[in-house]
């Protein structure tokens, strides 16, 4: 059966005092949820508490983009944290979050990993059981935003969360279900025509699509853009338009979940 309700988010607010990645006031016009850095890759409570304003006044869904606290490697680099100090991550950029948000009289609704960390809890259940385990703890009413078909989605399930499956409009999948090393040439989606015809193809078929052809089946309830792409904006306005046509109807976050 064919999906037609979809969420569509963007992970923002992934500047760092005057310097500003991506065209976050746009996005916040085209997307549905944003996923808001807080400290661990980027962000600072003053980009934090910006993005935040823009998202409420844009009727978009706020939710926190916790990372390794790597600034320098922008999060996408592994590092070897024990169990207790990743719950302490993630427990202290979410719960920063959330109260610049209540500066804000906004409502942090779900929380979705982000880039090196987010990777590993995709395979790695120990990871992923960790992670889930501190959002429950700071708050079981959040919504966790995983990566379709991967461990992550497995313990959100099993840790009693609501969870919200994801497909990448921007980027390629291995036959494994897990995304292109960044390195390889073929990592990215690149153009709003080619992202569309992407995120067609999969949300026809109901299954992450490899550049192999191999097919996994998976439930489908979001597709991220990537905020600091250079095309993000057209990619985003691109599939909102034509998913729009197509009869799909775009939702925040807690309606999808």
């Amino acid at each position: 059966m064919r999906i037609n309700r979809i969420n569509l988010n963007a992970d923002l607010g992934e500047g760092l005092g005057p310097w500003r990645m991506g065209d976050d006031a746009a996005m916040l016009d085209i997307v549905t949820s944003a996923n808001i850095a807080c400290g661990g890759h980027a962000g600072d409570p003053n980009v934090m508490r910006e993005t935040v304003r823009l998202a409420k006044e844009s009727g978009v869904s706020i939710g926190a983009h916790p990372s390794y606290p790597d600034l320098q490697g922008f999060g996408r680099r592994a590092m070897a944290l024990a169990p207790a100090e990743l719950e302490s991550q993630m427990a202290f950029q979410i719960g920063a979050l959330a109260g610049i948000a209540a500066l804000e009289a906004a409502q942090v609704t779900h929380v979705k990993p982000h880039g090196a960390l987010n990777n590993l809890a995709c395979v790695d259940r120990a990871v992923a059981d960790t992670i889930c385990r501190a959002v429950r703890t700071v708050d079981q009413t959040l919504i966790l935003l995983a990566p379709a078909a991967s461990q992550l989605v497995v313990a959100g399930n099993a840790a009693g969360l609501r969870v919200v499956e994801e497909i990448f409009a921007d980027r390629a999948y291995l036959p494994d279900g897990q995304l292109v090393p960044r390195a390889r040439p073929d990592a990215m989606i690149h153009g709003a025509a080619a992202s569309l015809a992407h995120v067609l193809a999969m949300l026809e078929a109901g299954a992450l699509i490899a550049v192999d052809g191999t097919r996994i089946a998976t439930s489908i309830g979001s597709i991220c853009v990537h905020g600091d792409n250079p095309d993000a904006v057209s990619v985003a306005r691109h599939l909102r338009e034509q998913l729009g046509a197509r009869g799909y109807r775009i939702l925040s976050l807690p309606e999808i979940a």
